[in-house]
C-alpha cells in the first residue's frame, strides 16, 4: 500500500481539478489499476503516527533548539459532502460563518538549522476533530453533534507525546488567541517549554501580587500598557506569572488595531516577540497550500476512512514541495506554477496538433 501511496501524494500537486482513483490510473496509462488505489484509501486508516515516520528524516536534518511547534486548526470545505462523524457544520473564524467540511488540526513545526539558507516547515502531528456525539437540543428538537474530545485536549495531547517520545526539539510554543487558556499555558510550562500566544483583550489580569491575591482584575485592554513595552502580570487562573506585551498595528484601510502577546519566558523583548509570533503566519501559508497546490478539498471521497487517508495523503504531498525548496530554492505556489506552465505548454502543442491536423 506503501507504493500506492506514494503516486496518490506525488498526483495531488500535479493535479488541478478533482482528483479520483480512475483519474490517477488514467494519468499512469492503467499500469496501477483503480481498484488498487481504492483498497489503499479504504484500508487502514493513517494517523499522526504514519505521518511522523514520513516527515522524521527531514525533521533531523534541520531540527534545532530554538524550533518552535505552531498549533492551528482550518475547516476543510465539504459542501456538497454527505454528513458524517468527520463532516459536519462547524463554525469557521477565517470567514466568520459556519461552514461545512472537516476541522484539521495540525502540529506545525517551524525550525531552521543553522547550516540551512531555508527554513523547514511541515506538519508534524495532525488530528481531525470527529463529531461523534450525537445528541437532541430540547428547544428545537434538532438533532446535534459534538466532538467528545474539545481541540484544546487535542493540543496537549500532542505536546505530550512530542515531549514523551522525544520526536523534535523545540523550545516555544505559538498558537492564536483559541488555544491560550489557562489550562494549555500551564500545562506547556509544566513541560518546562515556553509558550508565545495571542491574548484576547478582555482577558482579566492584574500588575501586582497582592492585587492578585484581593482578586482586584482588569481587563488587558484596561490596563495603562505602553505599546513595544513588555512588563510582568498574574493573568486570572494562571498560577504562573508571565511577560505581556501591547502591539498596536495598522489594517489595510488605515483603521490601527490592538494586539496582546504572552510568553512564560521573562526575558522576551518587544523585538524578540515581533520576531517569534511573526512565524506563526508560516500555518497559515500552510493551510493555503494545501488547498490551492495538493488538492486538499477536492476529492470526491465519501466514507470517514476515505476522507481521513485522503487528507493524510494531501499533507504528504505538502511535504514533498517542502523538501524540495531546499534544492530548487523554490516555494510551495513557484513549484505549482512551474508545473501549471509545463501542463499549458503541452496542451497549447496539443491544440496546435489537431488544428494542423490532415488526414489526406
Amino acid at each position: 500500500m506503501k507504493k500506492e501511496m506514494d503516486l496518490y501524494s506525488d498526483y495531488l500537486p500535479s493535479s488541478f481539478g478533482q482528483v479520483t482513483a480512475t483519474g490517477l490510473s488514467n494519468l499512469l496509462d492503467g499500469s496501477v489499476s483503480h481498484d488498487k488505489i481504492t483498497r489503499m484509501l479504504s484500508g487502514n486508516t493513517y494517523n499522526s503516527k504514519d505521518l511522523w515516520q514520513e516527515v522524521k528524516p527531514s525533521v533531523r536534518q534541520y531540527e534545532s533548539e530554538d524550533a518552535c511547534p505552531i498549533f492551528d486548526d482550518a475547516i476543510v470545505s465539504k459542501p456538497y459532502s454527505d454528513e458524517n462523524d468527520l463532516i459536519s457544520w462547524r463554525w469557521d473564524h477565517s470567514k466568520g460563518r459556519n461552514e461545512k467540511g472537516i476541522n484539521l488540526l495540525t502540529a506545525f513545526y517551524h525550525t531552521q538549522s543553522p547550516v540551512a539558507a531555508e527554513t523547514l516547515r511541515v506538519p508534524v502531528s495532525f488530528e481531525c476533530v470527529k463529531k461523534s456525539v450525537r445528541f437532541c437540543e430540547i428547544n428545537t428538537r434538532q438533532e446535534k453533534r459534538q466532538s467528545p474530545v474539545t481541540k484544546n485536549e487535542m493540543m496537549r495531547s500532542m505536546l505530550q507525546r512530542a515531549v514523551e517520545n522525544q520526536h523534535f526539539k523545540f523550545r516555544y510554543v505559538l498558537a492564536d488567541s483559541r488555544f491560550s487558556s489557562p489550562d494549555n499555558l500551564l500545562f506547556i510550562a509544566r513541560l518546562k517549554k515556553y509558550f508565545v500566544m495571542d491574548m484576547k483583550s478582555n482577558r482579566l489580569c492584574m500588575f501586582s501580587t497582592r492585587d492578585r491575591n484581593r482578586g482586584r482584575w482588569t481587563g488587558i485592554d484596561k490596563l495603562p500598557l505602553q505599546a513595544e513595552q513588555p512588563v510582568k502580570v498574574w493573568i486570572k487562573d494562571l498560577e504562573t506569572e508571565v511577560l505581556l506585551c501591547k502591539f498596536v498595528f495598522t489594517n489595510k484601510d488605515g483603521s490601527t488595531g490592538e494586539m496582546y502577546l504572552v510568553s512564560n519566558d521573562l526575558e522576551l523583548s518587544a523585538k524578540d516577540f515581533r520576531t517569534l509570533y511573526k512565524k506563526r503566519l508560516s500555518v497559515e501559508e500552510y493551510h493555503k497550500s494545501l488547498k490551492q497546490n495538493v488538492s486538499l478539498e477536492k476529492s470526491p471521497t465519501r466514507t470517514v476512512t476515505t476522507q481521513n487517508n485522503h487528507l493524510f495523503a494531501s499533507l504528504l504531498a505538502y511535504i514533498k514541495p517542502e523538501q524540495l525548496k531546499f534544492i530548487h530554492r523554490l516555494n510551495h505556489f513557484a513549484l505549482k506554477s512551474k508545473i501549471y506552465f509545463k501542463v499549458l505548454k503541452n496542451a497549447w502543442n496539443e491544440l496546435e496538433m489537431i488544428k494542423n491536423y490532415n488526414p489526406a
